[in-house]
Formats: C-alpha cells, sequence, structure tokens
C-alpha cells in the first residue's frame, strides 16, 4: 500500500459512487415496470442530482490527484 493512499481512495469512491448510481437506477427501473411510476419518477429526481454533478467531480478529482505530492520521506539522519 502506498504511504499516502488519497488518490486510490478518491479514485474508488468515485468508482462507488457511479455503481451506486447504477444499481439504484436499474432498481427504478424495475420499480417503474411494476407500476409504481411515483416512485420511479422520485428516485430520478436523485439519480439526476448524481448524473448532473458526476463530470464536475471526476475532474475536480482529477485535479486534486494532479496536485498532491507524495509526503516526502524523513531523513534518518535529522
Amino acid at each position: 500500500m502506498p504511504n499516502d493512499p488519497t488518490p486510490a481512495l478518491l479514485y474508488r469512491l468515485n468508482q462507488n459512487i457511479m455503481a451506486l448510481g447504477s444499481a439504484v437506477e436499474e432498481i427504478s427501473i424495475w420499480i417503474d415496470q411494476r407500476g409504481s411510476t411515483e416512485t420511479y419518477e422520485r428516485v430520478s429526481e436523485h439519480l439526476e442530482v448524481l448524473a448532473d454533478n458526476a463530470d464536475t467531480i471526476t475532474e475536480l478529482m482529477a485535479d486534486l490527484i494532479a496536485r498532491w505530492k507524495p509526503e516526502e520521506e524523513a531523513d534518518p539522519e535529522d
């Protein structure tokens, strides 16, 4: 494991967000097909928030990772 897991953590968190969004979308389609359009509409509204923010989150995470500087190893002589 790297000394600073920040980039890997950000990447995995983003993956999880995207996977959860996809899973919820699949469930909402299933709900809609069974006639609960009101529930489907409410879930879809929340999914729109995820979709609207996805590109910005990805860009900002890429920017954070690009700015990330690994911790310098301490000089044992100091």
